[in-house]
């Protein structure tokens, strides 16, 4: 029963390696899913699915209007006088919405990148609640889905850091 499970396992890792493969194959000339492999926990699986789902990002104007399509926005339940819960609203694309998750997953996991201290902010009051945790991973796929409209938006590289101007108004301390 192992070795059955061990061979369903690697089957399942060749058929990965075959769609990344032809992932890769499919987006070697495209611009955008260049600068959206940069961000760390995208690789081209899954900038595949952004850019299949989203398709065009440069035709939302405001970074809102895409993360309202990927069902990033808060949305709070009311009426009359009764005002409920404010919650991820999930009325926009779940594929997308789930690839920015996994994603995220997979950048808050690596070492040194803005996502991982964005979420380590995040749960820094209480590291071992689950409900802090998802609310933190949410947060990270929002600002990942963010910096991907951005990027591809601009046109401009990711810099995972960005870097303060110094005080003084100089760019280096030479």
């Amino acid at each position: 029963m192992f070795r059955m499970v061990l061979a369903e396992g690697r089957s399942l890792l060749r058929q990965r390696d075959q769609i990344e493969a032809q992932a890769e194959a499919l987006l070697l000339d495209d611009p955008d899913s260049a600068r959206l492999r940069q961000l760390p926990g995208i690789g081209p699986i899954i900038a595949l699915t952004i850019l299949a789902e989203a398709g065009n990002l440069r035709r939302f104007g405001h970074h809102r209007q895409f993360l309202k399509f990927c069902g990033f926005d808060l949305a709070t339940h009311q009426s009359g006088t009764f005002r409920g819960q404010t919650k991820l609203s999930k009325f926009g694309n779940a594929r997308l919405r789930r690839s920015f998750w996994l994603a995220a997953q997979v950048a808050i996991r690596q070492r040194d990148n803005s996502f991982r201290e964005h979420y380590g902010r995040y749960v820094a009051k209480d590291p071992e609640n689950k409900h802090l945790r998802r609310k933190a991973l949410t947060a990270v796929a929002a600002k990942m889905a963010r910096v991907a409209h951005a990027i591809v938006r601009s046109g401009a590289d990711y810099r995972p850091f960005f870097e303060q101007p110094v005080p003084s108004g100089r760019t280096s301390l030479c």
